[in-house]
């Protein structure tokens, strides 16, 4: 081994792969967040006082109270549209719990507008959070760096100041301050955040590194090769924000047809009550029927034919551990045709294990001895692959010999004496061409270069084992796939009619190996976050609707470019998770094919709702206009409608209908 071998020191890097500083905007630090709480509390306090039997004035009051806290904002809103020669269905509503109001039925006025106000709330958080995780993001890279002078000095700058040419040096355990290349120095450097691979690239002369990547146990000198506003952290926030954007405005059924709607009603009842009046019937019996009209002819049994399925379906993800961001992007889960998966963190574990252990003749050591024996050299070491090694040797019980001397090479391995003898553990490329005396035709070395090329042209890393300078022994490190990874790559391909797509910043072997075993054909790997997004944007383009399943920070912009984004959220970075349209709260894979299926189930309900309640709305309109509907009729029937297609909504909080969602 060469002496640039290092005793391991208190400047090791850590397990954990450090995340940026949490931003999160407080629930009650938004205006709508607290107008909706106080117009909320107000009904809930509201609905058991009147049902009680207590003084008007009393539920009345806090009704008004749920009014104003949650009505004021779309009211000026709506108004403010208006001005702009446009009509919302906000405004509408606003109207309709007024009339609501006016003709006795005030608690059902209070509720759609707590509805709307909650709904208002959930979009102003929703957004909020994902602004907060696109800052936390430029936490990643440092502020500061070191810069190599002239003359052989140093001196702290500001990573704003560092330019194209500038040489810099990142110490063990630092995070990379700059987009460049490396000009000397040998080190394994985490960039899980910018590639998503889940272990540390040993990095050395003329290889690539990434601002914000934490560098591992060896210093490097590093050329300055991109600004700091063109690096890939930077352009990953830039992504994310433009995605976000730019994305198509996403709207419920009913709202694509607000509009038309809301000026058609409007029409409507200035007609029903001017056409009678100008025909000579008097004042009041006009003003009652276009009062009438009005209330049957509302939206409120629309709308709420449309929530109620959605929102029982997002209460039902959730006791499944799915987190549905909210109606609209339960609505869309089942629009969706095709799906792109990350590799490492979603249909991975995201965590290496070893795989494979192979004795080389000579050796004598059986295959517990020879992971006994690794595992006791790795034993001190922080690294993942070292990690992976002593964690095999724990679970199949074996005990651990003493090891002194412990030493680590970055971008090489380790060194350790175990029972007297001198243990090498690390990569063979380099362990068999730095052996002292090495026989390049040893029969264990050929064996040992041969197998670990086997492993590598499989996907997996080899990890190569000296016993006092001869190979004794290769062991072979992955991630391992999650059990019910192939079974969910087939129902994806089952609802869609496609085979979802494999999107990884993995290298090409280990993506392709993994591809194989769960059944994806269309395989791209080595990709930057740019190049996921590229991919959506292409399928896209072909006239898909994409869902995105991922959970680094590098599949960020493409979960906010896709149609709809999920992330993994156990292992999720802050971005990937505030970014997403819905989180997979346990990491349970196979949920992901159920809540589409279970949305479009509601997206059924929906259909069914809209006809009912617009049957209900046609044939009180009609009667309205050629008859004389009775108010309390006119109500009493529209209340109907809107009980029916909402306990019809209900039907989807039953735990059949995830059971049923996975047939």
């Amino acid at each position: 081994m060469p002496t640039a071998l290092l005793p391991r020191s208190g400047q090791g890097v850590s397990d954990d792969r450090a995340a940026a500083p949490r931003r999160r905007t407080r629930v009650l630090a938004l205006a709508e967040a607290r107008w909706a709480a106080a117009a909320t509390a107000a009904f809930l306090i509201a609905l058991p006082l009147q049902l009680a039997g207590a003084a008007a004035w009393t539920w009345g009051a806090l009704y008004a109270v749920a009014y104003v806290a949650g009505g004021w904002e779309p009211a000026l809103a709506g108004l403010r549209a208006l001005r702009e020669k446009t009509l919302d269905v906000d405004l509408l509503m606003i109207v309709a719990a007024l009339g609501a109001a006016s003709i006795g039925q005030v608690m059902d006025g209070a509720l759609l507008i707590v509805i709307f106000a909650t709904s208002g709330a959930l979009e102003a958080l929703a957004t909020a959070r994902t602004a907060d995780s696109v800052r936390s993001l430029l936490d990643l890279a440092p502020t500061t760096a070191t810069r190599l002078t002239g003359g052989g000095g140093e001196e702290p700058v500001d990573t704003a100041e560092l330019r194209v040419g500038d040489v810099i040096l990142v110490r063990p355990g630092e995070r990379v301050g700059a987009d460049g290349e490396v000009l000397d120095g040998a080190s394994d450097v985490d960039q899980a955040t910018i590639t998503g691979e889940p272990l540390p690239v040993a990095k050395e002369a003329g290889d690539e590194v990434f601002a914000g990547t934490l560098n591992g146990a060896g210093a490097l000198r590093v050329r300055v090769g991109r600004d700091a506003a063109d690096s890939v952290i930077a352009r990953i926030v830039a992504m994310v924000e433009e995605a976000s954007e730019t994305k198509a405005p996403t709207q419920l059924f009913i709202e694509k047809v607000e509009q038309r709607y809301s000026l058609g009603m409007v029409v409507a009842t200035l007609a029903v009550f001017a056409v009678p009046l100008a025909l000579g019937d008097n004042l009041t019996g006009a003003l009652l029927r276009a009062m009438t009209f009005m209330i049957v002819a509302s939206p409120c049994a629309v709308v709420l034919a449309t929530m109620p399925p959605l929102l029982s379906a997002i209460a039902n993800a959730g006791r499944h551990g799915v987190l549905v961001k909210s109606a609209v992007v339960m609505e869309r889960l089942g629009q969706v045709d095709a799906v792109a998966l990350d590799k490492t963190g979603t249909l991975t574990e995201g965590t290496p294990r070893v795989t494979a252990v192979h004795t080389l003749p000579g050796g004598d050591l059986t295959d517990d001895a020879l992971l006994a024996l690794a595992a006791a050299a790795e034993h001190r070491s922080e690294h993942p692959l070292a990690r992976a090694v002593v964690s095999a040797a724990r679970a199949r019980g074996l005990g651990l010999p003493a090891a002194a001397d412990f030493a680590s090479a970055p971008g090489v391995g380790v060194r350790a004496t175990v029972d007297g003898a001198t243990v090498e553990v690390g990569a063979p490329a380099r362990l068999l061409g730095t052996q002292p005396g090495a026989d390049a035709q040893d029969t264990a070395s050929v064996e040992a270069a041969t197998y670990a090329r086997e492993l590598g042209e499989s996907g997996q890393t080899a990890v190569l084992v000296l016993r006092d300078g001869a190979p004794v022994g290769v062991l072979g490190i992955a991630d391992r796939l999650r059990p019910d990874a192939a079974a969910t790559v087939s129902a994806l391909e089952s609802l869609t009619g496609t085979a979802p797509m494999l999107l990884t910043g993995d290298n090409a072997q280990a993506a392709a190996r993994l591809a194989a075993e769960v059944g994806i054909g269309d395989v791209r790997a080595g990709l930057l976050p740019q190049d996921k997004v590229a991919a959506v944007r292409e399928a896209e383009g072909a006239g898909r609707k994409v869902l995105v399943v991922g959970d680094g920070v590098n599949d960020a912009p493409a979960l906010a470019a896709a149609h709809t984004g999920i992330a993994m959220g156990r292992a999720g970075s802050d971005l990937a998770l505030e970014t997403a349209d819905a989180v997979i709260v346990r990491d349970e894979l196979a949920t992901v094919p159920r809540v589409i299926a279970l949305s479009r189930r509601a997206r059924g309900l929906v259909v069914q709702n809209l006809v009912i309640a617009g049957a209900f709305i046609a044939v009180l309109v009609t009667w309205d206009l050629v008859g004389s509907l009775p108010l309390p009729l006119g109500v009493l029937g529209h209340e109907g409608s809107t009980v029916i297609v909402g306990l019809n909504g209900l039907r989807l909080l039953r735990d059949s209908a995830w059971r049923g969602s996975g047939d």
